[in-house]
């Protein structure tokens, strides 16, 4: 059995095989015919190329969606997400990642404000054979059955205490996370996710999904744009500007640095409210975890606001990955306890 972790965002679409990893935007878009393909100088990445026919229509995905399409899907509306959305984004991360020939072992996960009304939903949608064409950057087509054997759905903020406590053998390596009690904050774009997990014991008290994910900064900083400049910025044209601290704008440049500090402070002034609200009696916590993309970018705003150990990602790593490394270690734990994982070439197709 192939393992394979996806963690469907309403950001970013991450997934990894314990060998490779893989992240885009959560977008899909109507595919058409492109007269010229690659880039214009040197090759382009397979990972932002990506074009996937599956149940009879054919999709762009993530960044392709954003640069080619001319009618984009990107939600942050649950129902529609899960409804339409999250299936195809999972197969396109799977379509990348698995061999044709092999089944998989699928590992997901979801907020907790979700888990149970989508828990069964989602692994309806994703368990069995799905037929998918791959269309590459130079407009060759693979057809592919993607043959979805098991999948286990866990809640989201689960993903990066796995992480932590199980090593890439999907075996104990950090103690601690048994004996102690943590407290786990899960910032992603839309949610934040807070849950406790007393000696690796569930509690529903200490467990909460908000809104106050990173998409409500970018909110505010997207109606600023538009009274200056009369233009409607998609939130997910955000992401690079924020980085880069300006945006441009049919040719003039808005600075981002100081409105950006200012939301993103509210933002974790927000944040740590709700972990005092919720946490009130849970004052014998060991340390709280904080991870997700949106905790690594608030993580300067938010640990000053916390009392009691934080534990932050190292900045080294890239934190949108900390909850689907953690879903693919607790698949090697359930499915493959052990089993080293076997190099890339081994792993192909044998010849016929």
């Amino acid at each position: 059995m192939e393992i394979i972790a996806i963690d469907i965002g309403f950001g970013f679409t991450k997934a990894t095989n314990g060998s490779r990893s893989l992240v885009f935007k959560s977008i899909l878009g109507e595919a058409t015919e492109i007269q010229f393909k690659g880039g214009v100088l040197g090759e382009a990445s397979p990972d932002e190329n990506i074009q996937i026919e599956l149940d009879g229509n054919s999709y762009f995905v993530g960044e392709m969606a954003e640069r080619q399409s001319n009618v984009r899907s990107f939600t942050l509306d649950q129902s529609q997400f899960f409804g339409s959305i999250a299936k195809v984004l999972a197969l396109s991360a799977a379509a990348r990642m698995a061999s044709s020939y092999m089944p998989i072992g699928l590992v997901t996960g979801l907020p907790i404000g979700y888990y149970r009304e989508y828990k069964d939903t989602l692994g309806k949608l994703l368990q069995g054979d799905h037929k998918v064409v791959l269309t590459n950057v130079n407009g060759q087509k693979e057809e592919k059955t993607i043959k979805i054997s098991n999948v286990r759905v866990i809640p989201q903020p689960f993903g990066s205490l796995f992480n932590l406590m199980l090593n890439d053998l999907g075996e104990l390596g950090d103690k601690r996370y048994i004996k102690e009690k943590t407290g786990v904050i899960d910032i992603g774009f839309k949610t934040s996710d807070f849950t406790v997990s007393d000696r690796m014991r569930y509690s529903e008290r200490g467990s909460r999904t908000t809104d106050t994910g990173i998409a409500k900064a970018f909110g505010v900083i997207a109606g600023k744009l538009r009274e200056k400049s009369n233009v409607n910025i998609e939130l997910y044209r955000l992401y690079e500007a924020v980085d880069q601290g300006f945006i441009k704008i049919k040719g003039k440049e808005y600075d981002l640095k100081e409105l950006t500090v200012q939301v993103f402070s509210q933002l974790a002034k927000s944040i740590a409210s709700d972990v005092d609200r919720l946490w009130a009696d849970d004052w014998d916590i060991d340390s709280i975890v904080l991870t997700g993309g949106g905790g690594a970018v608030l993580a300067k705003y938010l640990q000053p606001l916390i009392e009691g150990k934080v534990v932050t990602t190292d900045p080294a790593t890239d934190a949108r990955f900390c909850n689907v490394q953690g879903y693919w270690k607790i698949g090697k734990h359930v499915w493959e306890r052990g089993v080293i994982p076997q190099p890339a070439a081994a792993q192909q197709a044998p010849a016929k």
